[in-house]
């Protein structure tokens, strides 16, 4: 399942993070790329121990954490500490698969990533190129998103970012690692959730079937979880 998260950062966060990024120093994105990845990788990173990376990763997970929409659709255990990447130039990164596996340095321990999310800085218009291109069972899609929104998908599959030609694209990535790890139970559980919020609006969250379908959210959560 993919999952556009609208808002994720407000206009005001969006040219507080922008106006950062333009102003830091990067490095060659290899440096936290795995062997098969970093032969397709071209790209320029924020360095993860650099001051500017800890603040946006602070604003970044602040605003996942609270984002309805973002929970529902990746019922998140534990958040990797967002990274921020810039191609521009004619940079891209060709098709790969993220690790399974990442080092979450301020934990000390593994993180498994069941999702990958990109954050956009930019408005599509501003710059030519660097689609997120993401396949899947039902083909390739192609994704660019406004400023502030976000792009949740799963780890599993291939993408890819193509050249972006003119002007620069400013990104935040990271992973997920869901409290539910099959892919097809977390998005039947989305399913059911949404259809739960229909409920919840136009009968009430008392009425007797948002109780009961609540009750079995809950019990499928509890099958399915951690």
């Amino acid at each position: 399942m993919m999952l556009h998260v609208p808002e994720v950062l407000d206009k005001a966060q969006v040219a507080e993070c922008r106006e950062l990024l333009l102003k830091a120093q990067w490095q060659d994105g290899k440096a936290t790329a795995g062997f098969q990845s970093a032969m397709a990788k071209d790209n320029l990173q924020l360095p993860e121990d650099s001051d500017v990376a800890r603040h946006l990763a602070q604003v970044v997970s602040a605003a996942v954490k609270r984002h309805p929409l973002f929970i529902a659709g990746a019922l998140p255990a534990h958040v990797f500490p967002p990274l921020f990447n810039c191609y521009q130039g004619g940079q891209s990164f060709g098709l790969h698969v993220d690790n399974s596996m990442r080092m979450d340095h301020s934990r000390g321990e593994y993180l498994r990533t069941d999702l990958s999310a990109t954050l956009f800085f930019n408005e599509p218009e501003t710059y030519e190129g660097g689609e997120l291109i993401v396949e899947d069972t039902y083909g390739a899609h192609s994704v660019k998103l406004p400023a502030g929104d976000l792009i949740l998908y799963p780890s599993s599959s291939l993408h890819r970012v193509t050249p972006v030609t003119q002007g620069a694209r400013l990104g935040a990535f990271f992973w997920i690692q869901s409290m539910v790890r099959d892919e097809g139970q977390r998005s039947l559980l989305f399913d059911l959730d949404t259809s739960i919020q229909q409920i919840h609006q136009q009968l009430g969250a008392d009425h007797a079937s948002s109780v009961q379908l609540t009750g079995v959210y809950h019990n499928l959560l509890r099958r399915w979880g951690l």
